[in-house]
């Protein structure tokens, strides 16, 4: 082969990325298909079709220029004649990109209940590049503006809500979620920024540091703060919203630095300073953790999850792409068995993600829109933690499969995306909550409330009998985690193997609904405990159905 006709290979790999990434995904139509009724349907499918055009043409090659690190964000401290302003500046191509993100209407359809169909699909759409630097900025609006819209009285929601809902990008304001204090970390009880009555009997004044500020450019910030005379702990925090400038100056506002991360990196993220900003409280102040986490935190973690599906999306496609068009040793490497398993492995672990993000927002969509049953939110208090815990490890595994697959070529930053998604999806992993959080999370909540009874009788429906051994699978599961809710030492050292166990049960279950019955089979036996391939008689088989479907 010369080099031309290498060369040609690689220009027809690039060529094979769809230029509508939502028609050419059967998975996501099939499944929207049969959650949603056809008029909403229709509608949704024209926008996400109009958005996948824009993020080919428009979103990924600016991302592509402002990603790289000569066109990161800059932090502008001051003005010309010296002013703090504490301003930051992108690159124009970080704005075209937001604006076609903001015109598809995932944040603006926040401002009606149950819209998570729409919001999901357009996320998931938009994260085939990444985070891109606009999926967190979208998320925090988003997350932001429900809490407004749920817990806020009147007067706060008419003042921030109608700016957060605009589709114009230039017109638009952002919103942001400053929790993160440097001693506290996870530990959001030991946060110490203080929120005092500002003497008006409306709003506060909050005064202290937030360590980890991604949105850092934003307009709007959520605000979590200790009210003087309250409790210790989470107990004692409440919600607020905070207005980036009053009257045009800053308000109590200050930018110490901006954080130079692993990924996300077309994202700003900074330090942040607050002297006396004047703050508004979401809800009844003593209820402010209650809205943080099960408002704001939970919409995160739903979004997190739904990117990292969109994530390993575009890394099963340039990796299968790839394996067809590349050749070695006089043949293409899809045909190589072992490679040909790690593809497989691939598509399977994408599609059951996706499949069990979909259950997830089934629940977010009814739950927005007060249509959610008691049981229903039961299973999305236990399903919004697992799944975010389960997919954003799924998503590094996948991506760097993926680069494996491109081999050297898949390093770089310029031939791929990859490197870009593996950076990204590294980040995903400790938003919202690092692992060892989202567990102990799950497990307070199963000593709680009847969440693993929920769990048994919603997967149990889908178990029909024809995934062997998935039946067991989840008996097995389910009993170690029951153990896990009674023997505190064992909890402690294998909470989190039932975690996997019970996720990739029901992420097999949920692929097999969605029609994928041999897909769900290779996904549960690949990742059962002890699983021994010399054993595995059918991988062969099984990679290729998976394969060829």
């Amino acid at each position: 082969m010369t080099y031309d006709d290498a060369r040609a290979h690689l220009i027809a790999w690039r060529d094979e990325y769809p230029t509508n990434p939502f028609l050419a995904d059967r998975l996501l139509g099939s499944l929207l298909a049969r959650y949603l009724p056809a008029p909403r349907l229709a509608q949704l499918e024209n926008r996400a079709s109009a958005f996948a055009e824009a993020m080919t043409t428009v979103v990924a090659p600016a991302a592509n220029r402002y990603e790289q690190r000569a066109h990161l964000a800059e932090f502008v401290p001051y003005d010309a004649i010296g002013r703090r302003i504490d301003r930051v500046d992108f690159d124009p191509s970080y704005h075209a990109a937001g604006a076609a993100v903001w015109a598809s209407g995932v944040v603006a359809d926040s401002g009606e209940p149950g819209r998570a169909f729409e919001q999901a699909t357009l996320l998931y759409l938009l994260s085939l590049e990444g985070e891109a630097g606009h999926a967190c900025p979208a998320t925090c609006t988003i997350g932001l503006a429900r809490a407004l819209r749920r817990r806020a009285d009147a007067a706060v929601l008419d003042r921030f809500l109608p700016a957060l809902l605009d589709a114009d990008y230039a017109r638009a304001s952002r919103g942001a979620q400053f929790l993160t204090e440097v001693q506290g970390g996870s530990d959001v009880g030991a946060n110490a920024s203080v929120a005092t009555p500002s003497g008006d009997g409306l709003t506060f004044l909050i005064s202290g540091e937030k360590w980890f500020c991604s949105v850092a450019d934003a307009d709007q910030f959520f605000v979590t703060a200790r009210v003087p005379g309250g409790p210790s702990g989470t107990a004692g925090l409440a919600s607020f919203v905070v207005p980036r400038e009053l009257d045009g100056r800053p308000n109590g506002f200050a930018l110490r630095r901006l954080k130079d991360k692993l990924g996300t990196r077309g994202l700003a993220s900074g330090e942040i300073d607050f002297t006396g900003a004047r703050a508004w409280p979401i809800g009844p102040i003593e209820e402010g953790f209650r809205t943080a986490v099960s408002v704001v935190l939970n919409t995160s973690r739903w979004f997190t999850a739904v990117g990292a599906a969109g994530i390993m999306r575009r890394a099963v496609l340039e990796a299968r792409a790839f394996a067809r068009h590349r050749e070695a040793f006089g043949q293409p490497i899809e045909r190589f068995a072992s490679l040909r398993t790690t593809l497989a492995d691939m598509v399977v672990t994408a599609d059951g993600a996706l499949c069990l993000v979909m259950a997830l927002t089934d629940l977010e969509d009814r739950i927005d829109a007060e249509a959610a049953s008691a049981e229903d939110v039961h299973w999305h208090r236990l399903l919004v933690n697992l799944v975010k815990y389960l997919t954003s490890r799924q998503a590094t595994s996948v991506v760097r499969d993926g680069i494996e697959v491109l081999g050297g070529n898949g390093t770089i930053e310029e031939f791929s995306v990859l490197p870009r998604l593996y950076r990204d999806a590294i980040v995903y992993e400790s938003w919202e909550g690092t692992h060892n959080v989202l567990a102990a999370q799950v497990l307070n909540d199963l000593r709680r409330l009847p969440l693993l009874e929920v769990a048994g009788a919603r997967l149990g429906e889908l178990v029909h009998g024809d995934v062997t051994g998935l039946e067991a699978g989840l008996a097995s599961a389910l009993a170690g985690l029951e153990r896990c809710r009674t023997d505190e030492e064992f909890a402690a050292w294998h909470l989190r193997d039932y975690l996997d166990r019970l996720g990739i049960v029901a992420e097999a279950l949920y692929l097999a609904e969605a029609g994928a019955p041999i897909a769900a089979q290779h996904l549960f036996v690949r990742r059962a405990p002890g699983y021994d391939g010399s054993l595995d008689e059918g991988l062969a088989r099984r990679v290729a159905l998976v394969l060829d479907q």
